[in-house]
């Protein structure tokens, strides 16, 4: 039980891995060279999407004494180590880590950086052109004029559709985070319960008497010191789960409310930069394309952002793949989830099988010493006139050395024990005297069965605290995690994503090309003008 405090940080920890992902440095750790390029090529609405890192093909040896976790996936160029590649694997804490995952990003921070000094530098000649230097215009080409229009009725659809996605892949994300806070939170909430089942059964258990008989004190005074690392176990985990879920739930409703706000304001900008435009408001336009100029430059740090995202959550899915595949390895997460060695946790199940023995013990002493004995009257409190036939005992299901033991014939389990010793009570006097046949009255009945309840809950749930120490219990809830609950994740951060991109491109190339088409515009109209006075001139 010493380490159950370090497990009840496990929940709230699991959460913030999965979605905004320290432990021991790792970097004398390396892999061999893998060969081959990790991004893919893959286009989407023009855009290249080599940033998205894929998981190649091939797994790491299973059951190795040291495991980099999602090696493969990780091995991407680290900036701060002269550009080689990162052969740490997962692992949040270290700083080269970040600085590849990080790098993966890296374009979309030039291209922000980039838009807003170039577009920003060529914003200010163009206005200071249109209103220090204002000529009439000269030069009108029909085609460039339909060129023009035809491009911007395409990027201005282009960033309506990407507006679409964004909203949808938001909507989706949000979705599939919840259910998996909800179930890390659910997950939690067990534990608590069950952690705090067995504080009761334990405390339970120092208070179980049959005709007198109690447990010995030393076994009480364990007890009590196991019952309080429970109790604060199960405190500790209840309010760290509480304070962490509030916190990443308050984040996701922020994060869901930015991107709302993103796609409603560049559908807007879209469309009505498109209908300013088309009427020739060239003034307004040249506001809208100021205004635009900053979003643009803002969405495109937020692809940058959530495509950091993307790779953290996907590597991380994918370490917990592989750590729940190789659970005697030595991982990046041995620091964060320090899951106890095998004699730890059999110390643990090692004193709750003592006291479901010893448990045992004391009923079966009170069933033979007392209840199955056929005392003189002067005897009492010994005597409550018991007859009958003799009852069965109490199945122990541990021998000395607590191994298993198999219940010989004439003992009851834990399973059915009170039912069988209810054929044995008698009817009782007041006094406590048996009136009628039976072996036990009803407050010897209500001893014993406190006692077995207490023994079965003990026996039950030593299993229980075993899986929660030797990380049984971590490993369920990463595999259910990775099978569940990842791809959902993985799935929607790509949309997001990819709705990110179409729409800071879309928007980009919509602002240049309100500027070109309101130039072409204004070209037409003054040489259809010119084409109208010099056909009046003529008449």
């Amino acid at each position: 039980m010493l380490l159950l405090l370090n497990r009840s940080l496990l929940i709230s920890l699991l959460t913030a891995l999965l979605f905004f992902s320290g432990s021991a440095d790792f970097r004398n750790f390396q892999t061999p060279p893998i060969s081959g390029e990790v991004f893919g090529e893959e286009y989407y609405g023009g855009v290249v999407e080599r940033f998205l890192a894929e998981e190649p093909s091939g797994e790491p040896a299973l059951n190795s004494s040291y495991i980099v976790l999602a090696a493969k996936r990780t091995h991407r160029k680290d900036p701060l180590d002269g550009f080689k590649r990162y052969t740490g694997g997962w692992n949040i804490s270290e700083r080269h880590y970040w600085a590849s995952v990080g790098f993966t990003a890296a374009p979309f921070f030039v291209i922000a950086a980039i838009w807003f000094l170039v577009f920003g530098f060529s914003l200010c000649l163009i206005c200071l052109c249109y209103f220090c230097f204002r000529r009439e215009p000269y030069g009108y080409s029909r085609t460039a004029y339909a060129i023009s229009l035809i491009l911007l009725v395409l990027f201005t659809l282009s960033a309506i559709v990407g507006c679409i996605v964004l909203y949808t892949g938001q909507g989706k994300f949000h979705n599939s985070t919840t259910k998996t806070l909800n179930y890390v939170v659910s997950q939690s909430d067990t534990t608590v319960e069950k952690l705090r089942n067995v504080s009761g059964y334990l405390a339970a258990a120092k208070d179980v008497g049959v005709v007198r008989v109690f447990l010995p004190s030393n076994v009480q005074g364990d007890i009590d010191r196991i019952e309080t690392k429970i109790n604060s176990s199960a405190t500790t985990l209840h309010v760290k789960t509480e304070d962490n879920s509030r916190k990443i739930h308050n984040l996701l409703e922020a994060v869901r409310l930015v991107l709302i706000i993103l796609a409603a304001v560049m559908l807007c900008l879209a469309f009505i930069g498109f209908l300013l435009s088309m009427f020739g408001m060239q003034l307004l336009v040249y506001t809208l394309v100021i205004i635009g100029w900053i979003l643009v430059t803002g969405t495109f740090v937020l692809c940058g952002v959530f495509l950091l995202l993307h790779n953290v959550a996907s590597d991380t899915c994918v370490a917990m793949d592989q750590w729940v595949q190789n659970p005697t390895a030595h991982t990046a997460l041995d620091d964060i989830l320090p899951c106890i060695d095998n004699a730890t946790a059999q110390e643990t199940l090692s004193q709750s099988k003592k006291v479901t023995s010893q448990l045992v013990g004391v009923i079966n002493q009170a069933i033979i010493n007392v209840t199955n004995m056929n005392f003189p009257p002067n005897l009492a409190p010994l005597y409550y006139n018991q007859s009958g036939p003799l009852m069965p005992t109490l199945c122990d299901p541990f021998n000395s050395d607590l191994t298993p033991r198999a219940c010989r014939t004439g003992e009851v389990d834990l399973n059915n024990a009170t039912e069988v010793w209810g054929n044995y009570v008698c009817q009782a006097s007041p006094g406590g005297i048996c009136i009628t046949v039976g072996r036990l009255t009803p407050t010897i009945y209500s001893q014993m069965s406190a006692g077995v309840n207490v023994s079965y809950g003990l026996y039950h749930y030593g299993p229980f605290l075993v899986e929660l120490q030797d990380c049984t219990f971590v490993r369920q809830t990463f595999s259910d995690i990775y099978r569940d609950y990842c791809p959902g994740l993985q799935k929607y951060s790509k949309w997001i994503y990819i709705g990110l991109v179409m729409v800071s491109a879309a928007v980009m190339l919509s602002l240049i090309f309100w500027v070109i088409y309101g130039r072409e515009r204004r070209h037409r109209v003054y040489a259809k003008a010119c084409m109208a006075t010099g056909f009046e001139e003529a008449k």
